[in-house]
């Protein structure tokens, strides 16, 4: 059978496929059709809205709105890319674009390393293993929110703890959120914190899947340590690590909760990222920029895209060399 031939055959067996698993899994289909509709919409709706709106000049004062019994129609126009490229030709996204890669990586970076630590300590066989795992997944327990404002009253620096316990010992005491440099340290020790009980849970999970047999005979070949944990546990934490660490590096990019309540992007804008940016532009600047927002959010949606692709096809590298 030619090409061309095998082609037009395979396209005309798909549709007899479709209609197959319909009728074979009729019942799945009904169940999740429900979920998969509400979800589309919850999710679908806002996302082209916010692409049409970033096409245009929309506004606080062009929009649709109602004054007491007046009703004033929207007048703001289609613009086509100019919002892009306003923003592509402004510092200020490149400024918040380098701050929130290094928040995330900083993050990330370390979420990882410390959830791979405890992990590793706690899949071994330690007196009171169930509390530490317990202590340590209460962070990951409390909202977020009550979280922050915890770490909020920590990092004061009048009253807080922290400076009270450096003031014991002599020290002077630290600026935590009112200077730029310790607001960043600050804002990613915070996020780290709340980070690191998923990692712990995920990894942990990862690491009791891993037959012992191979430490076993690995230890029976001389390999040490180091040999057994680069060679046996990281290949076979491959699949999980690289889920948990795509997760978390788009929640840590979008992790508007810790940066605006601990420091609303400040001081000044020290420690703003995209995320808080683009809201600060839609509900907080006067008059409030819904097309500027908007953009600003398709742009974070395209960059978290991007590294999830190229992240993707750098594991399926890494796996044909493993």
């Amino acid at each position: 059978m030619s090409r061309a031939r095998r082609k037009a055959a395979a396209s005309a067996g798909a549709p007899g496929r479709v209609r197959k698993a319909l009728a074979t899994h009729w019942y799945a289909w009904t169940m999740v059709a429900p979920v998969v509709l509400v979800i589309g919409v919850i999710i679908g709706y806002p996302l082209v809205r916010g692409l049409y709106l970033s096409l245009t000049d929309a506004n606080e004062a062009n929009v649709e709105r109602n004054i007491g019994m007046n009703h004033i129609p929207a007048t703001y126009r289609f613009t086509g890319l100019d919002n892009y490229t306003e923003i592509l030709g402004d510092g200020v996204f490149w400024s918040r674009l380098g701050w929130t890669v290094v928040w995330t990586v900083a993050c990330v970076g370390l979420t990882f390393a410390i959830g791979l630590t405890l992990a590793n300590l706690l899949n071994r066989k330690l007196r009171g293993r169930t509390f530490y795992r317990l202590a340590l997944i209460l962070p990951w327990a409390i909202p977020a929110f009550v979280s922050v404002f915890t770490w909020r009253l920590l990092y004061n620096e009048k009253n807080g703890l922290l400076n009270k316990l450096l003031a014991g010992g002599g020290i002077d005491a630290v600026p935590w959120l009112n200077d730029p440099t310790w607001a960043k340290l600050s804002v990613i020790a915070v996020n780290v914190w709340l980070g690191v009980p998923f990692m712990l849970v995920a990894l942990l999970g990862g690491l009791q899947s891993i037959p012992g047999e191979l430490y076993e005979a690995a230890e029976m070949d001389g390999a040490g340590a180091w040999q057994r944990f680069r060679n046996i546990t990281l290949p076979s934490l491959r699949g999980v690590s690289g889920t948990v660490i795509l997760l978390s590096t788009i929640w840590t990019f979008n992790m508007f909760p810790v940066i605006y309540l601990l420091t609303r992007g400040g001081p000044g804008d020290a420690t703003e990222i995209l995320v808080t940016y683009a809201y600060r532009l839609s509900f907080v600047d006067s008059p409030r920029d819904f097309s500027g927002s908007a953009a600003w959010g398709v742009l974070i949606l395209l960059l978290l895209s991007m590294i999830a692709v190229v992240y993707r096809r750098s594991l399926r590298k890494q796996g044909e060399v493993w």
